[in-house]
């Protein structure tokens, strides 16, 4: 039984977060796709570990490809994009940052945001 996976240019699996590596990774991933979810997190916040399942099936189940970026590994990054908490979730459709949220949100109301911006 075989299984489509959706991948990007450098071969990496959107149907599963990708883990951001730096300034340049993020652009690139959001180049590359429609709809970007970048999910500013770190490994001891506990909203973040509550957020995650919800970002994973978010990924399976959406057009979106959710960006994780560790504030803590990223601090640059996470400095430019104006994270002050986490989690902060910043969405990007067609190369541009078009929302950004603090605190985790319901998984009905990040479906909405995401299907918001993508092709019909």
């Amino acid at each position: 039984m075989a299984t489509e996976t959706n991948h990007d240019a450098a071969g990496e699996s959107t149907d599963d977060p990708v883990f951001i590596e730096g300034e340049g990774h993020l652009e690139t991933v959001v180049d590359e796709h429609d709809v970007v979810l970048a999910d500013f997190y770190a490994d001891w916040c506990g909203p973040c570990q509550m957020l995650e399942p919800v970002l994973e099936r978010l990924a399976d189940e959406t057009e979106a490809v959710i960006a994780k970026i560790d504030v803590d590994a990223n601090q640059q990054l996470a400095g430019a994009y104006g994270v002050r908490g986490v989690p902060t979730l910043a969405l990007f459709a067609d190369g541009e940052q078009v929302e950004q949220h603090t605190g985790a949100l319901p998984a009905d109301r990040l479906r909405s945001l995401i299907e918001g911006y993508t092709a019909e």
